[in-house]
Parts: C-alpha cells; structure tokens; sequence
C-alpha cells in the first residue's frame, strides 16, 4: 500500500487557479442590434457568418405545433379524470 502524500494549502490553491469562471464574450449584431454569444449562430435571425444555417421560422412553427399538441393531450386527459 503506497503512503499518500500530503498536500499544502498552497499547492491546493495553485491548482484552483485555474479554475477561474471567465466572463462570456459577447457581441452585438451589425444588423439587427442584438446581443449574442461569439461562434454562435443568432437565435433571432438564424444567421452565422452571413450564411442563413437554421431556420427560426420554422423552428418556431414547430415548437408551437408540439405546445399545442401537448397541451390538448392534457385537456384530454383532465376531461376524461372529471367524467369518470
């Protein structure tokens, strides 16, 4: 069995140096004024690097469909707990 081998408060501290949170660098969009992360494609316009690469239209289409959807299921289910 090997003996474990003590560690100082200061050797502890050294290596949590490297720990730090650093602050997220953000910048704003020449055209439309919003604020985003870098190396991020824009969550309101789709756009990244002047190249559309998602479609928020449809995204947002989709996401609601699904809202909906789930929320009728849930209608349903309370209405058949009331009639029985």
């Amino acid at each position: 069995m090997v003996n474990r081998m003590r560690h100082t408060r200061s050797h502890t501290k050294n290596r949590r140096s490297h720990h730090k949170i650093t602050k997220p660098a953000i910048t704003v969009d020449a055209k439309t004024g919003v604020a985003q992360l870098r190396h991020r494609a824009s969550a309101v316009t789709g756009m990244y690097r002047g190249k559309q690469v998602v479609n928020v239209d449809a995204k947002l289409t989709k996401k609601l469909a699904k809202q909906k959807s789930k929320k009728a299921v849930s209608e349903d289910s309370t209405t058949e707990k009331t009639n029985k």
